[in-house]
């Protein structure tokens, strides 16, 4: 029994750790690394708190230097997808009358954890398992992660705290409760953050959650799996099934009891579950919430007031942090012909200093991007502009898979601002440059409002204020993530809730309460004091 009503701590975002040459924290996380490299990690299924395995095994390989092996994961078939249902919903009954302060409590120890004795576990399984440099791994598998955490915490006791209002012969209250049925986790492979957002803000908040992780992803996922495990997750909360899509489509997103999905990856397969959904609607327990964040073709617009210096690290970091494997990472730019020459004099002073490699090297920028698949379509769009008579490289353009799956930051300079690289989503270290007339600002910012069916983020760069009213009503609906003057990338949880529109998802802003109340079913109750016992209304009463 409780008998008090609990706050929880007002969160902090987590400060990054710089990793200077002679640190502790370099010296630990370079072992942990060596640590990690030295061990094929043999990672089986959790389901119901129980390791299963399969005759359906996989390898991970670094990207960077693709012929060492990791790790060894097992692929849940339909058997087990059923078998993580099953444990999902035995599980509920116990996890839904858990008090929440106690739920909240699992997640900001898991929080301390990352923060403390796993951090350099954590980072050292993205760096290697995802190429991300030592600062990109940082701030997303430990900070961010940790932000989420502590965030969320807070926002659910803030939401249980929102309630009606009452009068003296009433009393009105509001429950939030979690949706009946299980809800399932689709997640990416190039955030562990958002990887372990995707099934832990469902569960805080008292649902049990099936996690399909990326198969690129799942030795980092797993890591955050064993940290909400120590952390104290009952068994059977969240249950870990690296599976294929179509099982998942079949098993779990066709099932009575499914209850909703939390999603982030491409919006073909967004749609695809989507349309699922929908020609199954007639059997479902609830309408299942759709919560998803999928592609963007984020844009930088420049006007010739701007600070040329901010624009060009802008373009750099915006576009080729993590390889440009963001969602958020900018891959066009639109920028006013007179400021051209001395742009590129800085890109190029920039670009001539910037190394591509393993990413052990704490002095590479650049890793590899994820897998060969990966590797082939970037390349097939470089070939593309070589091969076009409306765009030319205007740097890089190089590629090279024999160890590792590297291509070096590519910028493209095109005529036509409809041109292939401008509209379709490429997701690697690519930026399409369109240089316009100053005197077309206008009619240019119709363009890059229209060119893409994403609204995912964008960002504008200019010193007159009265322009960047201009620009910024233009660009309204261009996306839900929105900078100006700063690159249109990286967005800190408790600071810019994360999410768009048009084809880049639902907008349910992660890092927010807006995300939090999707997986609520809010119950109203009234409780009269002293309730009528006559029909009659004075209406009635007629002379």
């Amino acid at each position: 029994m409780t008998n008090g009503i609990f706050n929880v701590r007002t969160p902090f975002n987590e400060p990054i750790q710089g990793y200077t040459p002679g640190s502790e924290a370099k010296s630990a996380l370079k072992n942990e690394i060596k640590r990690l490299k030295d061990t094929v990690l043999e990672i089986p299924l959790l389901i119901g708190g129980k390791e299963i395995k399969t005759n359906n095994i996989r390898e991970i390989r670094i990207p960077h230097n693709h012929s060492h092996i990791l790790a060894k994961y097992y692929i849940a078939g339909e058997k087990e997808l059923e078998m993580a249902i099953e444990a999902a919903q035995r599980a509920k009954e116990t996890w839904l009358q858990l008090d929440w302060h106690d739920r909240a409590a699992i997640f900001l120890k898991a929080a301390e954890l990352i923060s403390g004795p796993w951090r350099g576990t954590i980072n050292a399984a993205t760096m290697l398992g995802q190429s991300k440099n030592v600062r990109e791994a940082e701030i997303d598998a430990a900070c961010e992660l940790i932000d989420f955490l502590r965030y969320n915490a807070y926002y659910m006791a803030e939401i249980y705290n929102d309630q009606p209002n009452s009068t003296q012969f009433e009393w009105n209250r509001i429950e939030y409760r979690p949706l009946e049925g299980f809800v399932l986790a689709v997640t990416p492979f190039n955030f562990t953050s958002i990887g372990g957002n995707l099934p832990i803000t469902p569960a805080m908040v008292g649902n049990t959650v099936i996690w399909k992780p990326s198969n690129n992803a799942v030795y980092s996922n797993y890591i955050v799996m064993k940290v909400l495990e120590e952390a104290g997750l009952p068994a059977g909360v969240i249950n870990f099934v690296p599976s294929r899509g179509i099982d998942v489509d079949r098993v779990l997103i066709q099932h009575q009891d499914f209850a909703g999905v939390h999603f982030t990856g491409s919006s073909a397969v967004f749609e695809s579950i989507w349309a699922t959904i929908g020609s199954n609607i007639g059997k479902y327990k609830s309408l299942p919430r759709i919560v998803g964040e999928t592609g963007g073709k984020d844009f930088i617009f420049a006007h010739n007031s701007c600070d040329l210096d901010a624009l060009a690290t802008a373009i750099i970091r915006g576009s080729f942090e993590f390889q440009g494997q963001k969602c958020s990472a900018a891959s066009r730019a639109y920028v006013p012909k007179s400021i051209w020459e001395d742009l590129k004099d800085k890109l190029i002073a920039d670009l001539k200093t910037i190394k591509v490699g393993d990413i052990e090297n704490f002095t590479n920028y650049l890793g590899a991007v994820i897998d060969q698949r990966a590797f082939d379509k970037i390349k097939g769009y470089i070939d593309y502009v070589k091969n076009s008579a409306d765009a030319e490289i205007f740097w890089g353009g190089t590629y090279d898979d024999a160890k590792g799956f590297f291509i070096d930051p590519t910028i493209i300079l095109t005529k036509d601002p409809k041109f292939r690289t401008m509209e379709e989503e490429i997701f690697g270290p690519v930026m399409t440059i369109y240089l316009y007339e100053d005197s077309q600002l206008e009619e240019t910012l119709r363009l890059c409002d229209q060119t893409s069916p994403y609204g995912l983020t964008g960002s504008i760069f200019a010193r007159d204020r009265e322009v960047l009213k201009k620009m910024d009503k233009a660009l309204y609906f261009a996306a839900g993530n929105f900078y100006i003057n700063d690159k249109p990338t990286g967005a800190v949880v408790g600071q810019q809730p994360f999410g768009g529109a048009r084809k880049s998802g639902t907008n349910d802003k992660a890092g927010s309460k807006l995300n939090l109340l999707r997986w609520m079913s809010v119950r109203n109750t009234k409780e009269t004091f002293v309730p009528a016992k006559d029909y009659r209304y004075d209406f009635l009463k007629e002379k």
